[in-house]
């Protein structure tokens, strides 16, 4: 049984020993590379007896077996595991394309537009090829899509994206960027798809560990709600 950690867990002997040691993490490819990698520096400055080994990959590691201290996972839901669960935020999603794609295709008004138009699937995710939106009304919207081009990781569905092959759907964090600079657009905005929660998990063993406890408390600072 996964064993998700409420506020008064999380304050539980913060200061017990200075963290140091090695400290393995894992975490997404896009989300270790794009962000992580933004926040760690500032991480081991604070904690100069910590050594960081970063492992980024979108397959689902075994903690215990592979020998990682802590995962970050991107989810809208976890399987039930022996695992500790910290929830540390909301990460929102959205759906993008190029102003080049959108003037050749059109843009979808309704999800059910969406049908009719070159969907990029992340594979990795679960059921990759039903995309799932929210209207302002609450309702959501489920959608079986279905494109050319498919991959396990949203970077590669990034690039095609704004080179103008087909809609995205997409972490803000991974767009945010070309969205700010207009190399992508948001598309429905009127309908957004379901959030993930930004998760810290590890074994149970290292639930007092100084290092990981540190690194955990850190990664919260960092998101404080919605990103």
């Amino acid at each position: 049984m996964l064993d998700l950690l409420d506020e008064a867990d999380r304050n539980v002997g913060h200061h017990q020993a200075e963290p140091t040691g090695t400290l393995r993490i894992n975490a997404p490819m896009a989300f270790g590379t794009i962000e992580v990698a933004q926040w760690l520096p500032g991480f081991m400055a604070k904690y100069p007896g910590v050594q960081v080994d970063l492992v980024c990959n979108d397959r689902m590691v075994d903690l215990i077996e592979d020998g990682f201290d802590v995962a970050l996972r991107l989810a809208r839901d976890l399987p039930d595991s022996t695992l500790v669960a910290r929830r540390l935020a909301t990460s929102k999603v959205v759906l993008a394309a190029s102003p080049g794609y959108l003037q050749a295709h059109g843009a979808p008004t309704v999800p059910q537009d969406l049908t009719q138009h070159n969907c990029l699937v992340y594979t990795a995710a679960t059921r990759a090829s039903e995309w799932t939106l929210v209207g302002a009304d609450g309702a959501e919207h489920a959608v079986a899509v279905r494109g050319t081009l498919q991959a396990n990781t949203n970077v590669a569905l990034r690039a095609a994206a704004v080179a103008g092959v087909g809609i995205a759907n997409a972490a803000a964090f991974i767009v945010r960027e070309e969205l700010e600079r207009g190399a992508l657009v948001e598309v429905l905005p009127g309908y957004t798809p379901k959030p993930r929660e930004l998760y810290a998990l590890y074994p149970q063993n290292r639930h007092l560990s100084p290092k990981v406890r540190a690194f955990v408390d850190y990664a919260a600072s960092v998101y404080i709600n919605i990103f």
